[in-house]
């Protein structure tokens, strides 16, 4: 869905000035609403502009994938105390996002998705009590020492695309 910059994220809404951005037909939609075709894609390009500051909304986040491993046995535990500080991260002022996922054909596997709005966000959060907690938890879970690979983001290119918003249902 298209929305407006009223519509944002109350996190995000506050550095959000409306300027419209207009898209290159078939652009936009032909990426958000699958089966269309061109011609109704580049129609609803045209009468659907999508409104938000190029500048202030920009989203130069960071986003750590953490890969971990954990001992056969201990992927329930893993899971629970991970999830138990992904929903206390998610709260933090400097995150836009906390994933847990984990793989499918081998649960002893997850891979963590944290997304910085700033630099200082990732140190402001291994030094809250909720990481310090899960840490101390999970520590004994590790197969292999856990690895970090950080990534600058593309896509979404604006806040209101990774924000989960302070009213989000997460559960």
């Amino acid at each position: 869905m298209w929305r407006a910059a009223s519509a944002l994220s109350s996190r995000c809404a506050h550095r959000c000035a409306a300027q419209p951005i207009i898209f290159a037909n078939n652009v936009g939609p032909s990426i958000s609403r699958r089966g269309t075709n061109a011609a109704a894609a580049a129609k609803h390009t045209s009468s659907h502009l999508r409104t938000f500051s190029s500048q202030s909304n920009q989203a130069d986040y960071l986003c750590v994938h953490v890969f971990v491993s954990v001992k056969p046995g201990t992927e329930e535990d893993f899971m629970l105390a991970s999830l138990e500080n992904a929903r206390a991260s998610s709260l933090e002022e400097g995150i836009a996002r906390f994933d847990v996922i984990q793989q499918e054909d081998d649960p002893s596997k997850f891979v963590l998705v944290e997304v910085y709005k700033n630099a200082d966000a990732p140190a402001a959060h291994k030094g809250t009590n909720h990481y310090a907690q899960w840490r101390k938890t999970v520590e004994h879970m590790m197969a292999e020492p856990r690895k970090a690979i950080k990534y600058k983001n593309l896509f979404p290119a604006t806040c209101d695309g990774w924000d989960y918003g302070a009213d989000a249902n997460l559960e």
